[in-house]
């Protein structure tokens, strides 16, 4: 747009010129005045594009002021959502050492492991058959063999044995049930 400009206002200065000449050998008032109309029609048009490119200038000054604003903070959310993954990593790697440990405590085989696992998940016995390739009646019967063992009566009370320390406001701190952990030693759980 800047080169149109240049090109308008070349235009208004020849017009310009050519009416002072035009004055100087005694032209027609008629040409005197077309001429001065173009003149003074591009001088206004110069005028209206010099104002269009300041307007689009500033805008432009604004949109890099505010794209550097999105990307600092950009730049502020994803250093924040890496502190929250590198945070929810380690917490899960504790809870799964947890977890871990307490189906050492209560004797888990590799199979009822895994069950378990995938019941704490959420699926059903159907679908823990079909990821492991087994029959739903085998699903069934190891489930039960980890409710037993664990001394829960069914999914619900399994996955509430380690959600309940995990729910407490952080305030909270230590439950004297559980000691604050999942499976801590001294739980009340259903078969007593």
């Amino acid at each position: 747009m800047g080169s149109l400009a240049v090109l308008l206002l070349g235009v208004v200065v020849l017009v310009a010129v050519d009416l002072l000449g035009d004055l100087r050998v005694g032209s027609t008032a008629l040409h005197v005045a077309v001429e001065g109309s173009v003149a003074l029609l591009g001088g206004v048009g110069l005028v209206l594009l010099l104002r269009h490119l300041l307007r689009v200038r500033r805008q432009a000054r604004a949109a890099r002021g505010e794209a550097e604003e999105l990307r600092a903070r950009l730049r502020s959310t994803e250093a924040e959502a890496q502190r929250w993954r590198d945070e929810a990593r380690d917490l899960l790697r504790g809870l799964g050492e947890a977890i871990d440990g307490q189906f050492d405590r209560w004797g888990l085989t590799p199979a009822e492991r895994e069950v378990a696992l995938l019941l704490l998940k959420g699926l059903a016995h159907k679908e823990i058959a079909q990821v492991r390739g087994v029959g739903e009646a085998t699903v069934r019967q190891q489930a039960q063999a980890v409710y037993r063992k664990a001394g829960v009566l069914g999914r619900h009370d399994l996955a509430a044995f380690f959600l309940e320390d995990l729910l407490l406001p952080s305030s909270a701190g230590e439950t004297a049930e559980g000691g604050g952990v999942p499976g801590g030693e001294g739980r009340v759980t259903a078969g007593e």
